[in-house]
């Protein structure tokens, strides 16, 4: 399995492990056009930097590029939108 390493402030990983974020976003830029040019089947999300934190592992359905959900943090410009899935682990 293929699995994307993500970071994200609190807010943003409480709402996806809920289920009430179901897109993660990131901006279309030349660092994110090769990350994301490679199939993923998961990605794991963390809670902050280093061994210990909190995290999870989600599935990933598909990359798209269009505009998000201001509501879960997209910006009001086209970015990749990360479709997710259900929690794995």
């Amino acid at each position: 399995m293929k699995i994307l390493h993500l970071t994200l402030t609190k807010k943003w990983f409480d709402m996806i492990k809920s289920g009430l974020k179901m897109e993660e976003y990131r901006e279309i830029k030349p660092y994110w056009d090769k990350r994301l040019s490679k199939a993923y089947d998961a990605i794991r999300f963390a809670n902050g930097y280093g061994k210990h934190v909190p995290h999870f592992t989600i599935e990933l359905k598909g990359v798209r590029i269009g505009n998000g959900n201001p509501e879960w943090g997209a910006p009001p410009y086209a970015v990749y939108i990360l479709s997710l899935g259900n929690i794995l682990n």
